[in-house]
């Protein structure tokens, strides 16, 4: 049997890496087309070429005449961005597969759990306005054309070196010198955090699957946990106690736009999903990492190399402020 002939746009992200991974161990022969600025690893027997995808002369070079079973853009964030991949892709791909967002998703979510069929709006963030203008590009050229695409929803998606609170390692510090941590709301919204390796068991056998070709698919585990409960694991595993001040989002985005964006735009409203649309194409999906497994890890590697444990010193002084003005008592 000939094996799928898959490239990855992009491969060496906290997503993409561990489905790098679980696709070479399950025999897919597979191209990267990255920068070749990636810090992360590359397995044996993984083919990479360099070329920028925002520069489709270059791509076409890097690419020749060659064809692939799948094409997978990780790092597509605009419709200028997919409109592109089709023009370059489209004839020479079975499958062209775009990572989209869960936080395209109806924010806030009129019910839960969340489905594929829940409506694609979010008036709060821009980040995920684009990735719902790329889905609409890719509906319209299979309806059209009949374009071979299939779209993917991961939500908050993790592996160890990425700390799933604003501040990232500040936060941790923060808590290892015993001052205080802000969680916006009442820190009672519930989240699904997804450990990469249980993301790539979703997804890697979908690549090539002929029933995911124009679907949409959500792809996240069925840990869901509070904001409180994520912040006292990562306490935990840092070995101390989390002292935690609440802050309302809108409250928190009147002092750092960004941060209340990605508030405001997702993190504030709980987020659960129903995976029953992947586990019709994907039985045996289970996702196996919790958390609390998930914040050792994190913590373990950032204290393997003190270089690692950088401190935002801005957001640190923001967290003081956020304290000083909303703690009680």
């Amino acid at each position: 049997m000939t094996a799928l002939r898959v490239l990855f746009i992009g491969g060496t992200g906290v997503i993409s890496s561990a489905s790098v991974r679980l696709a070479v161990a399950r025999g897919i022969d597979l191209t990267l087309l990255t920068r070749g600025t990636g810090r992360r690893p590359v397995p044996d027997g993984v083919e990479q070429l360099v070329a920028d995808i925002r520069d489709p002369a270059a791509v076409r070079a890097a690419l020749g005449g060659r064809e692939f079973d799948v094409v997978v853009d990780w790092v597509a964030f605009t419709a200028a961005d997919v409109r592109r991949d089709v023009e370059l892709f489209e004839g020479r791909t079975g499958q062209y597969v775009l990572i989209s967002s869960a936080s395209a998703y109806q924010t806030p979510p009129a019910r839960l759990p969340i489905t594929e069929s829940t409506p694609l709006r979010n008036p709060y963030w821009q980040y995920s306005r684009d990735k719902i203008a790329c889905e609409d590009v890719l509906v319209a050229a299979y309806r059209d054309r009949g374009f071979p695409m299939t779209i993917i929803r991961p939500s908050h998606t993790y592996d160890r070196t990425l700390i799933p609170l604003s501040g990232g390692w500040t936060v941790i510090e923060r808590m290892r010198a015993g001052k205080q941590v802000v969680v916006h709301g009442d820190g009672s919204s519930l989240w699904t955090l997804t450990h990469h390796t249980d993301f790539a068991r979703g997804f890697v056998p979908l690549l090539g699957h002929p029933r995911a070709i124009g679907e949409a698919f959500t792809i996240t585990s069925q840990d869901v946990l509070t904001w409180d409960q994520i912040t006292r694991a990562l306490a935990a595993a840092a070995g101390v106690e989390a002292r935690i001040v609440h802050v309302p989002s809108d409250q928190i985005a009147a002092y750092d736009e960004e941060w209340g964006a990605s508030l405001l735009g997702d993190k504030t409203w709980s987020a659960v999903f129903d995976t029953t649309k992947l586990r019709a194409l994907v039985p045996d999906f289970v996702a196996t990492v919790p958390f609390e497994t998930g914040a050792r890890e994190i913590v373990a590697w950032y204290d393997e190399d003190p270089a690692r444990r950088v401190v935002d010193d801005d957001h640190d002084r923001l967290l003081d402020l956020l304290v000083e003005r909303f703690r009680v008592g």
